[in-house]
């Protein structure tokens, strides 16, 4: 409690939650604050200047980050046949049908992602109030529905993000590790950015980003200028 404690204090000193800095003094700043233990995720808050109560402000959308996310996540993917084959080639972690339903019905939940090819969404179907609120349903949108399963699976393990708005009007994005380079982070971080502004409700009127905030797992949150993002 007593490092905690210090640590606080110390992130006092270094860290304006008022102040606007530049995404690239934010990387260092986070990057500076990172010391635990492990290797701290980086992600990106932004809250939005839309109506999270219309359905058709709400947005969610995928980002293949230029330098990857550095997370390894377990995907799970509904196919079979040939397609079955094909993505146990192309690295799933579990593939099948009714089979992995009924696990999941049952309580199992060991992985990170889903992908579907559309002749199995039926089966999808009968689990979609399980993976639904835990943002784990297949989205045709988000090019987890598809014949293409290998380019899919593919793409998720090169670091393809996805994200969507909360009940707050505010999304949050893992945008790669502490011990990555500041420049690729910068990259990272801007190709997420550039992908929630193209995907503004037209519906949604005045400033579409409200504010940006970068934050190690462990760390504070640092807001960024997002005018300097903002194209």
């Amino acid at each position: 409690m007593k490092k905690l404690t210090k640590r606080t204090k110390e992130w006092e000193k270094l860290v304006d939650k008022d102040k606007k800095i530049s995404l690239t003094q934010a990387i260092d700043l986070a990057k500076k604050l990172a010391v635990s233990k492990f290797n701290e995720a980086l992600d990106i808050a932004i809250m939005l200047g839309i109506d999270p109560r219309r359905g058709e402000q709400n947005v969610r959308g995928s980002c293949s980050l230029p330098h990857g996310s550095g997370k390894s996540e377990r995907i799970l993917v509904f196919a079979k046949g040939e397609k079955e084959g094909e993505a146990k080639e192309a690295g799933a972690d579990y593939v099948g049908g009714a089979d992995l339903s009924d696990k999941i019905k049952g309580g199992w939940l060991d992985f990170e992602r889903v992908v579907a090819t559309p002749d199995m969404m039926r089966e999808v179907g009968k689990i979609g109030k399980i993976l639904g609120p835990r943002g784990l349903m297949p989205n045709p949108k988000l090019g987890t529905v598809t014949f293409d399963v290998k380019n899919a699976i593919t793409e998720i393990k090169k670091g393809k993000v996805e994200f969507r708005s909360d009940k707050s009007a505010n999304l949050h994005v893992t945008c790669g590790k502490a011990d990555f380079l500041a420049e690729h982070l910068v990259d990272n971080v801007k190709a997420i950015i550039d992908a929630v502004i193209k995907l503004k409700p037209s519906s949604a009127k005045g400033v579409y980003i409200k504010s940006i905030f970068l934050s190690t797992t462990m760390g504070p949150g640092i807001r960024v200028d997002e005018s300097s993002l903002i194209k």
